[in-house]
């Protein structure tokens, strides 16, 4: 079993930044797949970001490119989503979430392990 505890959430005004981390317990996390995903009201759980189990390779939701970042630190068991430039759309609850394997995944349903999410809410 892993625990996931998500961190970081709150209130930012647009174009501000935020760091979420991830900590895990119960096992290591350097063997699993990680990812990031959101949930506003009234909308589906929306994969963020993800990032395989030694950090080669990482995915992107086209909506943060280029302003998130999804780095790993397995020495740390932690894993951290780095938000810059924040937009109203942003808002919503984050959720990280684990997946024992290798590559990247897209899909809520592929991954084993959740946490129980941080609120991210972006003030224009």
């Amino acid at each position: 079993q892993v625990q996931l505890v998500e961190s970081g959430g709150g209130l930012v005004q647009a174009g501000g930044s935020l760091t979420l981390s991830c900590a895990a317990s119960g096992r290591t996390l350097s063997r699993y797949s990680m990812g990031w995903f959101r949930q506003a009201p009234g909308k589906e759980r929306d994969i963020v970001a993800a990032i395989t189990w030694l950090g080669s390779n990482t995915y992107y939701a086209n909506s943060v490119k280029g302003r998130f970042t999804i780095p790993r630190d397995n020495a740390k068991n932690t894993l951290y989503l780095l938000m810059n430039n924040l937009k109203p759309e942003d808002a919503a609850v984050y959720y990280c979430a684990a997946k024992n394997g290798v590559g990247v995944h897209y899909y809520s349903d592929e991954y084993d392990y959740w946490g129980q999410g941080t609120q991210v809410a972006v003030s224009s």
